[in-house]
C-alpha cells in the first residue's frame, strides 16, 4: 500500500515538473520573438526608400484609414531600365535581334531585308552613335515579329535563354541573364511579404520578358509585355473559331504584330488582364508615364509611383546630362526618384564590374 503511494506521489511530481517546465518555454517563447526580417541590405538609408517603406507600412496597418485589402495591393513594373540593365550597349531585345539577323548562322542569310535593315540600325546605333530612326519602337517590334516566326513557345525560350547565357557586353562577371538591378530584387521580396501581388508590364517582347524573369520566381501569368499573334501548328489559315487544335500540337509564333506594349497601350493590357486599376507602379522611362498616372489616379485608394533614374557611369553605362533631364522631369510630374547613384550600394552585385564595350 505505501510503495503504491510512493509511486503515486513520485509520477505526480514528475507531472508537476513537466508543466513547470512546459510553462517556461512557452514564457521563453514570448519573451523572444523572431528577428524582424531585413529587407534592404543593398540599399542605402535614402529618401526613396523611406519613402516606398512609409507608403507600403501605412496601406497595410489594419489601423491606417488607407489601409488596402490584401486583394487590391497590386504592383506593376516595367523591365528594362527599372529592375533590368538596358545599357549592355542597349535593351536585351534589340541586341537579340541584331544577333538574330546579323550574326546567327542558323538564319542571318534568311533574314528579310526590312529585318536585316533593323537590326543594322542598332548595330549603327550601339558602335557608331547613329540616332535610331523615328518611330523605331515600332519599326523594330514588327521585324522582331518577323524575326523569330515559325518557332514554338519553347524554342523561342530556349532561343532567348541561349542568348541570355552570353557574357553581359560592357560588363565583367555578368551574362545577359543575370543582368538584374539587385536592390530592385530586394523590393520584389519585400512587397510579396507585404501581401502585394506584382506584375511586370514591359514593352519587350512577353516570351522575352517571361524568359528572363524566370530565375527570379516570377510567375509567367504575371508578365504582360508586347505580343505576336501565335497560330497552332496545323492550323494553317484557318481562324481560331473553326479549327480545333489536337493535343499533339503545338503553339507557334506567326508574323503578325498584336501590340506594342508601350504608354497608353500599358495601361489598356493592364485593365484588360488584371482587372484592377494598380496602386503601387515602378518605372524609368516616359513609355511608363502612362502606367503611373493610371495608378495615381486611382481615387479608391492611396497610391505612389516611383521612377528609376540611371545616374551611376560608374558601375554602370549612364547618360548623365539624359539622368539630370529625366529627374527633374519626374519630379515635376510627381513621381518619386529612385537614384541608382545615391540610392542603391551596388547595382549589378559586388563581383560585377562596367569595363569598355568590345565588338568584333
Amino acid at each position: 500500500m505505501k510503495k503504491n503511494l510512493f509511486i503515486t506521489i513520485a509520477l505526480m511530481c514528475i507531472f508537476a515538473q513537466g508543466l513547470v517546465l512546459t510553462s517556461c518555454s512557452k514564457d521563453d517563447d514570448k519573451t523572444t520573438p523572431p528577428p524582424s526580417k531585413e529587407y534592404f541590405t543593398l540599399w542605402k538609408d535614402s529618401t526613396a526608400l523611406k519613402t516606398l517603406k512609409a507608403y507600403v507600412e501605412d496601406v497595410t496597418n489594419p489601423n491606417s484609414p488607407n489601409f488596402i485589402r490584401a486583394e487590391d495591393r497590386i504592383a506593376t513594373f516595367d523591365m528594362d531600365g527599372t529592375f533590368v540593365g538596358e545599357l549592355y550597349p542597349t535593351y536585351f531585345e534589340y541586341n537579340l535581334l541584331e544577333y538574330r539577323a546579323l550574326d546567327d548562322p542558323s538564319y542571318k542569310d534568311k533574314a528579310p531585308d526590312d529585318v536585316r535593315e533593323a537590326a543594322q540600325n542598332i548595330r549603327d546605333f550601339v558602335r557608331n552613335g547613329t540616332p535610331l530612326p523615328n518611330q523605331f519602337d515600332m519599326k523594330h517590334a514588327r521585324a522582331a515579329a518577323k524575326a523569330y516566326a515559325g518557332m514554338t513557345i519553347a524554342e523561342f525560350d530556349a532561343y532567348v535563354k541561349a542568348y541570355a547565357a552570353k557574357p553581359a557586353n560592357g560588363f565583367s562577371g555578368m551574362t545577359y541573364g543575370e543582368s538584374f538591378y539587385k536592390p530592385m530584387l530586394e523590393v520584389f521580396d519585400y512587397l510579396k511579404d507585404k501581401g502585394f501581388t506584382y506584375y511586370v508590364v514591359s514593352g519587350s517582347d512577353r516570351f522575352i520578358c517571361r524568359s528572363l524573369v524566370e530565375s527570379i520566381g516570377i510567375e509567367q501569368n504575371r508578365v504582360i509585355g508586347m505580343d505576336v499573334l501565335y497560330r497552332s501548328s496545323s492550323q494553317a489559315s484557318n481562324a481560331g473559331v473553326n479549327y480545333t487544335m489536337g493535343s499533339n500540337e503545338s503553339l507557334i509564333r506567326t508574323d503578325s504584330l498584336i501590340i506594342k506594349n508601350l504608354k497608353t497601350n500599358k495601361v489598356l493590357q493592364i485593365s484588360q488582364e488584371i482587372g484592377k486599376v494598380p496602386v503601387l507602379s515602378f518605372g524609368n522611362s516616359s513609355g511608363d508615364q502612362a502606367m503611373h498616372n493610371y495608378c495615381l489616379g486611382n481615387t479608391k485608394y492611396r497610391t505612389a509611383a516611383f521612377m528609376l533614374v540611371a545616374d551611376d557611369d560608374v558601375h554602370d553605362h549612364a547618360d548623365l546630362n539624359e539622368a539630370a533631364s529625366r529627374r527633374s522631369k519626374w519630379e515635376k510630374a510627381g513621381y518619386t526618384v529612385i537614384s541608382m547613384k545615391n540610392d542603391f550600394k551596388t547595382i549589378y552585385g559586388y563581383n560585377v564590374m562596367k569595363t569598355d564595350f568590345t565588338f568584333e
